[in-house]
């Protein structure tokens, strides 16, 4: 079996991103309302600041600008949450994935990086 930071290398390779790992001891936003069977199952990475990988994380069409939408989950624990998403943490900053079965989407968005 492969290992995870093998997994995501491939998929920056796939869609041409850097590649930056996302720490199990780090920190992404996950939304209060997370669930991993709501699709579609979204991401976006800002550039990292302290103890956090930039990853902010929801299920569903929408996302919302109130400042408790996320809260904070060590990356080792979302693996129990949503392994399924995790081989996408190794996309750089301001790199976006949006999945659903059956569909992946994983584009580029320099917005991002201007926080």
């Amino acid at each position: 079996m492969q290992s995870l930071l093998n997994v995501q290398h491939q998929v920056c390779h796939k869609f041409g991103a850097s590649f930056l790992p996302a720490d199990g001891w780090l920190k992404v936003g996950l939304s209060k309302n997370f669930d991993p069977k709501q699709f579609p199952l979204n991401g976006l990475r800002h550039p990292p600041e302290g103890d956090t990988t930039g990853w902010y994380i929801w299920s569903g069409e929408e996302f919302s600008d109130e400042e408790d939408f996320f809260e904070p989950l060590h990356t080792a624990h979302l693996v129990e949450r949503c392994p399924e998403i995790m081989k996408y943490l190794g996309l750089g900053p301001g790199w976006r994935f949006l999945v659903a079965p059956g569909y992946e989407d994983v584009w580029f968005d320099a917005n991002l990086l201007n926080i």
